[in-house]
């Protein structure tokens, strides 16, 4: 199946969805402290999440194809602080070779553990980590847990001469410092903001939480969640997760009409790996583990 696309369009609805991110990022920050904190640090967490959900969209050449030094500066400010840029590109990049996806070591964005390192963990991390293979843990604990094992890594990576890892984080100084500046000079409270980033990235968990199985299959690693609320455009139609897998140059919009039109093929190509909303996502998984942490098919 082809998907046709230009090299030289430019994607008008990507650049509509930026400027909304960045008004009603600056509505938040500046008008809507004065009403209630507690609102704005929601609106702030909801926009941030919107503004990584585009930052991916700008990782994968969107919105303006083959000038990506274009595309990374609409996402110049980083709204949530925590991830650099570069990183995120790069290892999600890495991610979409899905002959790797799930694996321990090769994928850098799953989930589990190689078996033999479970079996040496205390019990206090094993019960930790199972915790976070619930819904529930991972909105609470997933980015704390994700952010200290990436920060980890990377620092090694730094300190082993790794020249890419330290660039991205150089890169992302004034990335970060930018928005920072903006809210020392804005109404909004620095603890309200960290708390709000914070907010940002557990949205995301709930993208995340469910994406890739353990399957002897490569295609069917990947989930589709049905989703056609609220959720469906915080994460720019990413729900529909093998479809962007398969197509990761389709801009985020045009996204549902593509799985309408084949959703035979996708549900086939996955085995069924299916979910109708995210709603059913919670009942199942809100209290309720996902899967086991230790790889169940490894080493394969």
């Amino acid at each position: 199946m082809r998907v046709r696309g230009s090299a030289t369009r430019i994607e008008w609805p990507t650049l509509a969805l930026a400027a909304m991110v960045y008004a009603v990022w600056a509505l938040a920050v500046v008008v809507l402290p004065a009403l209630s904190l507690w609102i704005a640090m929601i609106v702030t967490a909801f926009v941030a999440a919107l503004h990584s959900s585009l930052s991916h969209e700008v990782v994968h050449g969107h919105p303006f194809p083959g000038r990506q030094w274009l595309n990374e500066a609409l996402v110049f400010p980083c709204l949530v602080l925590f991830v650099p840029l570069g990183r995120f590109r790069d290892t999600h990049l890495a991610h979409h070779n899905d002959a790797i996806l799930t694996d321990p070591y090769d994928d850098p964005e799953s989930n589990y553990l190689d078996p033999a390192i479970w079996a040496g963990l205390p019990g206090w991390q094993r019960r930790l980590l199972s915790f976070n293979n619930t819904l529930l843990g991972r909105l609470v604990l997933g980015p704390a847990i994700s952010l200290f094992v990436f920060t980890r890594a990377d620092l090694a990576a730094i300190r082993g001469g790794d020249r890419a890892v330290r660039e991205a984080w150089f890169w992302h100084v004034p990335q970060a410092g930018v928005v920072l500046l903006a809210v020392a000079v804005s109404p909004m409270p620095l603890w309200a903001y960290l708390v709000a980033s914070y907010g940002a990235m557990a949205l995301l968990k709930i993208r995340t939480f469910l994406e890739h199985q353990a399957h002897d299959r490569a295609s069917g690693r990947t989930a589709i969640v049905e989703d056609r609320g609220p959720l469906a455009f915080l994460f720019l139609n990413n729900n529909l997760h093998v479809v962007h897998h398969i197509h990761p140059r389709v801009p985020w919009y045009a996204l549902p009409s593509l799985y309408r039109a084949n959703r035979a093929h996708y549900v086939r190509r996955n085995g069924g790996y299916v979910f109708r909303s995210y709603g059913e996502v919670f009942a199942r998984h809100f209290l309720r583990r996902k899967d086991p942490v230790p790889h169940p098919l490894y080493p394969r």
